[in-house]
């Protein structure tokens, strides 16, 4: 068993923060990881908004720590999501060159929800659920390929998942979203 408080598969509810698990927003997340045949290792921890605050309860799970950036280009009609190393800066003026896009910026939580359907401290690519028209682009960091176990939040700052590198291409894969894995920072 892992000592990182893994969430009992009888009962989803996150013991720290309950929620109703009907209204639960990681349950379409375990729904599409399971219909894709994805392993997954959840967890819950105390809610969390920064990758900062994260480190703290993820220092025991086995796996790299990322962090996920939802960026909007100048005129706010074209989407990004950045992931890339927790201890890795991501400088958005070369990613402006990367991508072949004018300036970016921070994404605002309205665009946030009306985009991916998550709110700031819960942004991860298994938002890519409700983006039905792959309407967001995903840019990763190629550091990150290859990685044995990727920890993410599944659309909720309260609850971790850790997935493989591989699974993580399934996933997206799945999806239809334009990915492209790029040396950042």
């Amino acid at each position: 068993m892992n000592p990182v408080n893994p969430v009992n598969p009888v009962n989803p509810v996150n013991p720290v923060n309950p929620v109703n698990p009907v209204n639960d927003p990681a349950v379409p997340v375990y729904a599409t990881l399971d219909a894709l045949g994805i392993t997954y290792d959840k967890y819950t921890h105390p809610p969390v908004f920064t990758s900062e605050d994260a480190a703290e309860h993820w220092a025991a799970i086995d796996g790299t720590k990322v962090k996920n950036l939802f960026l909007r280009n100048k005129k706010g009609d074209r989407h990004y999501l950045v992931i890339l190393e927790v201890s890795r800066q991501a400088d958005l003026r070369q990613l402006v060159k990367v991508v072949g896009d004018d300036r970016l910026s921070f994404g605002s939580p309205e665009r946030l929800m009306a985009t991916l359907g998550i709110t700031p401290g819960s942004v991860s690519p298994f938002g890519l659920i409700y983006d039905a028209d792959r309407r967001v682009r995903v840019v990763i960091d190629a550091e990150l390929r290859g990685a044995a176990r990727l920890i993410f939040h599944p659309n909720i700052n309260t609850a971790s998942v850790a997935v493989s590198s591989a699974d993580l291409e399934r996933f997206l894969a799945s999806r239809g979203n334009v990915v492209t894995w790029v040396r950042l920072g």
